[in-house]
């Protein structure tokens, strides 16, 4: 039996696996997100600490037999977040999260000075990332900068807790901006711009290896075996395509979650900074994978459903499906910046945008709007990847925006891919997590790493890739036409 913890933005969720590869359980915890200030985003660790000791003493009301065959644990988290600590190993600030904004004028501060960071690091820096995270800091929160011992991810944070160890691992730390990521290890180069050296940073080890043992108190605590290994785990993106089997050259998938991704695996370091693709480290040994990322994908959905008055995504879904191509044709277009964008703009400042609006538009037309404006913002990204090389037959779809047949034939068409659900891939990076752990434990990829089962099939559909071109470009041109004003 083998234990994923994966820390996301929203939910902190836990999932059991057996030798089999049968879900043996699941459970969740719901987790929030403040905005102090306009670009800001923030989470107490203390609250990822407590969901984690929520979710645990669920698992043992329910579970606590499995619980006592846990072999390893695997952590998953998302990416980017700073957790900084003193000497003493205390938290100095609530956690500056992924889509955080703050810090755009560091990163043109950071490029200015070292023009061949994303030669090291294979990516641009942006707001999302680390490093220019710690630069804001530094800048402006100067009596906390001076006191900072340790720089850790989310999940790594948590380890820390679980084991009393600072590791990290490979496919997180690529996410920082001070990782060199064709060499897999810490860049001093990187570290310099923002007044840090290597002792600030974690161990690193590889996804698949053993990392830290479970604390003894914890173990006794929550019903599992004293000692037990924790894997190196990984970020959310790489854990979920573990989760998934997507380790090897040519796989890949699309993620509909709170942002929208897509993941293409390869077998070497392939960075595209140019075009704002995110190159990063798998979470295993000598492997590499590509992301375009946009910063709203199904949170937009959920933004706009809300702010209709809806009584839930499906419902409004269900009422987009019913136009006619005639009244797709004259709904507005949808800008999806509503955090600003990574690939292929990295615009911080960028903002979301109705275009078109008329008397005569309804919940329907709005909501339209807003599935294809993530659509063409995906195929932005995936007209990134393709200009870098990157290729695949298809890929398999996931996040809770998948579970709407009705946009993954969208989606397909305007990508011209077939997008794959696959049985129980919800579970996404907790199982990655818990795949990793496994293969801490011996396991071996071709034993851990299999594909799902096909669920699902949305075949793009040439008559509605071309109906929606002349849109595509148009809100290609509107962007480039507002650009200027976001500043």
């Amino acid at each position: 039996m083998f234990l994923g913890i994966d820390l996301g933005t929203s939910e902190l969720k836990l999932l059991l696996l057996d030798e089999q590869h049968h879900i043996v359980a699941t459970t969740g915890v719901a987790l929030t997100v403040q905005r102090p200030q306009p670009l800001w985003s923030e989470q107490e660790p203390a609250a990822w600490w407590a969901a984690l000791d929520e979710g645990m003493a669920k698992l043992g009301q329910s579970h606590a037999s499995a619980l006592a065959r846990v072999r390893g644990i695997g952590l998953s988290g998302q990416m980017h977040g700073a957790v900084t600590l003193d000497d003493a190993d205390r938290v100095q600030r609530p956690a500056i999260l992924w889509n955080d904004g703050r810090s755009a004028g560091q990163c043109a501060e950071m490029m200015a000075a070292c023009p061949e960071l994303p030669a090291i690091t294979g990516n641009l820096a942006m707001p999302g990332f680390t490093a220019p995270k710690l630069a804001w800091m530094r800048q402006h929160e100067p009596e906390l900068f001076n006191r900072v011992a340790k720089v850790l991810l989310p999940k790594d944070w948590l380890r820390l807790c679980l084991s009393g160890s600072f590791v990290s691992e490979m496919s997180d730390a690529a996410g920082t901006l001070w990782l060199d990521v064709a060499r897999r290890r810490w860049s001093p180069e990187a570290l310099a711009l923002t007044g840090l050296n290597e002792s600030h940073m974690p161990r690193l080890v590889e996804g698949s290896d053993p990392s830290a043992g479970l604390k003894h108190e914890l173990a006794e605590r929550w019903g599992l075996r004293a000692g037990i290994p924790i894997a190196g785990g990984g970020g959310d993106n790489a854990a979920s395509a573990v989760g998934m089997g997507v380790v090897k050259p040519g796989q890949g998938f699309l993620s509909l979650g709170t942002s929208g991704v897509i993941f293409l695996c390869n077998e070497a370091f392939s960075p595209n900074p140019a075009r704002a693709v995110h190159a990063f480290c798998h979470a295993l040994p000598n492997t590499w994978h590509q992301m375009s990322v946009m910063l709203s994908a199904a949170s937009a959905l959920r933004w706009v459903t809300l702010l209709l008055k809806e009584s839930g995504e499906a419902e409004l879904i269900a009422k987009v499906a019913q136009l006619t191509p005639a009244q797709r044709e004259r709904a507005p277009i949808f800008l999806p910046y509503l955090s600003g964008e990574r690939t292929p703009h990295n615009n911080a400042n960028a903002q979301g945008v109705f275009f078109g609006l008329t008397n005569e538009h309804d919940a329907a037309a709005l909501g339209y709007a807003v599935l294809e404006g993530v659509g063409f913002g995906l195929l932005d990204g995936w007209q990134a990847l393709q200009a870098g090389g990157g290729r695949a037959e298809s890929l398999w779809l996931v996040g809770g925006g998948a579970r709407s047949e009705w946009w993954a034939k969208l989606l397909a068409s305007l990508l011209n891919i077939r997008l794959v659900n696959g049985v129980g891939a919800e579970a996404g990076g907790a199982l990655g997590a818990a795949r990793l752990a496994w293969l801490a434990c011996g396991g071996s990829v071709d034993e851990v790493c299999r594909t799902p089962e096909i669920a699902r099939v949305a075949e793009p559909d040439a008559a509605l890739a071309t109906e929606l071109r002349p849109r595509f470009e148009r809100f290609q041109r509107l962007y480039g036409a507002l650009r200027a004003e976001f500043s």
